[in-house]
C-alpha cells in the first residue's frame, strides 16, 4: 500500500506542470494576437494571412508534444548524444552560406534556410544544441575550469556559435548565445579573478565588434537610443509607430477583434513588435499581465536550477533561464525604445515556427531536469527511503 502510494505521488508530481502551463498560456496567447492581426485591415498592409497563425498553432502542438516527451527522458541520457545534434546543427547553420541561405524579408541578416518551401532558422536549433554540449562541457571539467587550458577551451567553445551568427549578420542571436554563455559559465565554479577580469575582456569585444563588424546602419541604430528624435534617416521609424500602437490600447486595451479598424500598422507587427500589439489589443492591464507570466517562466527555470539532481542538470537550467530572460529584455525594451532593433522574438508569444519548436525543447530538457531530480520531499515521507 505504501509502496504505490509513493509511486502514485511520484507520478503526479513528475511533470513541473505550472511551468507547463505557464508557456502554453503565451504561446496559445501568440497565436489569438497572429490571429487578430490576420483578421484586420493591419494583415492588408503586412501581407499576413491566414498562414500565419495556423503555422503558429501547429508549431505551438509539435513543440508541446516535442517537450512532454523529452521530460520522459533522462537529461543525463540525451547530453551524451552530443556527438550526433552538434555536427547536424553545425551542419544546418552551415547551409546558410550556401545557395540555401535566404534573408527573410524586412530583416537584414542571412539566417535562413528553405527547405522544400519550408523555412527554417537553423540557429535556434544550434541552441537547444549549444546548451546541451556546452553543459556536458562544463559538468566534465568543473572542478578544474579555473586552469588556463580548461578555460580557454571553454571560452573556445562559447565563441564557436557566437562567430557563425556574427558572420550571418544576426547580431541579436549573438547576444543571445553571449548571455547564455555567461549565465551558464557563472553557475559554475568560476574564480573571481575571471569574473573581475570579464568587463575588461567584454568592453574589447564590443570594441572589435563596433569598429569591425557594425554596418553605420547597425551603430545608428544603436546610438539614436541616446539621441531620439535626431535621426536624418528615420531609423528609429519603426521604434516610434511601436510605441504608437502600445500606447492606443489604454489601460484595458481596443479588445481582440476591434470593430473599428483601429490598430496601428508597425513593421513586423506579428513578430518582433507583438508586444506592441498586445499592448492595443490588451492594453496597460494586459501588457503587465504577460510581463508578469514571462517573468513566472524565467523565475520557475531558474528556480528549477536550484533543485536540480546534479551540476549537469543545473547548467541545462541554466542556460535555458539565460536564453528566456535576455529574450524577453531584449524584445520588451525594444518596443519601449529602450533596446535597439535586432530582431530577437518575445518567446512563445512571437510568429514564427522554429522558433516556437525551439524554445519548447529547451523547456523540455528543463522539465527532464525537473523530472528526474533527486529529491521530491513530502509531509510524511521522504521518497529516497527504502
Amino acid at each position: 500500500m505504501r509502496s504505490a502510494f509513493k509511486k502514485l505521488h511520484s507520478n503526479k508530481h513528475n511533470l513541473d506542470t505550472g511551468l507547463v502551463f505557464a508557456v502554453t498560456l503565451c504561446a496559445v496567447l501568440g497565436v489569438l494576437l497572429i490571429y487578430s492581426i490576420a483578421s484586420s485591415e493591419v494583415s492588408i498592409d503586412e501581407g499576413i494571412g491566414d498562414k500565419y497563425w495556423k503555422t503558429q498553432l501547429v508549431s505551438m502542438c509539435i513543440g508541446l508534444t516535442i517537450a512532454v516527451i523529452i521530460s520522459h527522458i533522462d537529461y543525463r541520457k540525451l547530453v551524451k548524444l552530443w556527438f550526433v545534434f552538434v555536427p547536424l546543427s553545425l551542419a544546418l547553420v552551415a547551409l546558410t552560406f550556401t545557395s540555401l541561405g535566404i534573408t527573410r524579408e524586412g530583416a537584414d541578416d542571412r539566417a535562413w534556410i528553405s527547405v522544400f518551401g519550408v523555412s527554417l532558422q537553423p540557429s535556434e536549433i544550434m541552441k537547444i544544441a549549444f546548451i546541451l554540449s556546452f553543459s556536458y562541457h562544463l559538468s566534465k571539467v568543473e572542478e578544474e575550469m579555473n586552469k588556463p587550458l580548461n578555460m580557454l577551451l571553454l571560452l573556445m567553445h562559447g565563441a564557436v556559435p557566437i562567430g557563425i551568427v556574427v558572420l550571418q549578420g544576426d547580431y541579436g542571436t549573438a547576444i543571445v548565445f553571449a548571455a547564455i554563455f555567461g549565465f551558464m559559465l557563472i553557475s559554475a565554479k568560476i574564480s573571481w579573478k575571471y569574473l573581475v577580469a570579464a568587463p575588461f575582456v567584454l568592453a574589447a569585444g564590443i570594441a572589435v565588434m563596433w569598429f569591425n563588424f557594425l554596418s553605420s546602419f547597425h551603430k545608428e541604430r544603436i546610438l539614436i537610443l541616446f539621441h531620439p528624435g535626431t535621426d536624418p534617416e528615420n531609423i528609429e521609424y519603426q521604434q516610434d509607430l511601436g510605441i504608437r500602437a502600445l500606447q492606443s490600447g489604454g489601460v484595458f486595451g481596443k479588445g481582440l477583434f476591434a470593430s473599428e479598424h483601429e490598430y496601428i500598422y508597425v513593421p513586423e507587427l506579428h513578430n518582433d513588435f507583438i508586444f506592441a500589439h498586445a499592448g492595443q489589443v490588451f492594453g496597460f492591464v494586459g501588457c503587465i499581465g504577460i510581463i508578469i507570466v514571462l517573468a513566472y517562466i524565467c523565475l520557475k527555470v531558474f528556480a528549477d536550477s536550484r533543485i536540480a539532481r546534479d551540476r549537469l542538470g543545473r547548467f541545462i537550467c541554466m542556460g535555458a533561464f539565460g536564453l528566456f530572460f535576455t529574450h524577453c529584455l531584449m524584445n520588451i525594451g525594444m518596443v519601449l525604445k529602450a533596446a535597439p532593433v535586432i530582431g530577437v522574438p518575445l518567446p512563445f508569444i512571437s510568429g514564427g515556427g522554429t522558433a516556437m519548436v525551439s524554445m519548447y525543447t529547451i523547456i523540455g530538457l528543463v522539465l527532464s531536469t525537473y523530472a528526474h531530480r533527486a529529491v521530491n520531499y513530502n509531509v510524511f515521507y521522504d521518497e529516497d527511503e527504502e
